[in-house]
């Protein structure tokens, strides 16, 4: 089994119960209002054709659509792709939802005027190619666009065993930013790619909406960030 392989696994057995703490009725209004005025200010106005990379279930994808973005979403765990075509097929001018790569997305070169992601780079295999071919994607002045976060600065180890088990060393050395201590090696990913205009902003409402809410089990309550770079 490769390491992707590992991966794909992990996130396809984790999918429903990840889906049903992203849809979980008590926050889900106010998650779609805050991370619609996230996306719509890291974008410029709609509509764009974007590629949401690693889309998992499907939520940044829905959202982007629901800014009126025409949004292709891709993924490599079935699992996660299984629950994102359910919500997209729920939506009028959902997002497309497809099986690919995040590393080496297959499509023609300036297909898209922005790429986006989000929870991927921790957990990317070859980041750097990846955000390189991405900028390829990319129409002139196009935008990537990720939010990520530190989420295991003292290592992947102490993560629930279930994790562990397929997030083992093969994996955890093939992940540069798994157990980064600060976004700023995302920073340093984006740029050595070739992206010009690196930014980072602070995602204080999604802060908060964790100190209401709580966090997901197995994480702790810690900033978000947004990471843009345009060619």
């Amino acid at each position: 089994m490769t390491t992707q392989d590992r991966i794909n696994a992990y996130w396809t057995g984790r999918a429903p119960g990840y889906d049903e703490y992203q849809q979980r009725p008590d926050r889900l209004a106010a998650d779609q209002q805050a991370w619609s005025a996230i996306w719509a200010k890291a974008l410029p106005p709609a509509p764009l054709d974007v590629l949401d990379v690693g889309t998992g279930t499907g939520q940044v994808a829905m959202v982007l659509a629901g800014l009126g973005h025409r949004v292709t979403g891709i993924d490599l765990a079935d699992g996660m792709l299984d629950r994102a075509r359910q919500h997209a097929a729920a939506m009028a001018n959902g997002p497309v939802i497809q099986h690919g790569d995040a590393v080496h997305p297959d499509f023609p070169a300036a297909s898209f005027d922005a790429v986006t992601s989000r929870y991927l780079m921790w957990t990317l295999r070859e980041p750097e190619a990846a955000v390189a071919n991405w900028a390829r994607l990319l129409r002139p002045g196009g935008t990537v666009a990720v939010v990520d976060s530190t989420w295991f600065p003292n290592g992947l180890d102490n993560a629930s065993e279930n994790f562990v088990g397929f997030y083992d060393a093969q994996v955890q050395s093939a992940l540069p930013l798994a157990t980064a201590k600060s976004i700023d090696h995302t920073v340093a990913v984006l740029e050595r790619a070739g992206l010009a205009e690196v930014t980072v902003t602070p995602l204080t409402s999604i802060f908060d909406l964790d100190r209401q809410f709580g966090v997901a089990p197995n994480h702790e309550h810690q900033m978000q960030f947004l990471v843009t770079g345009r060619i």
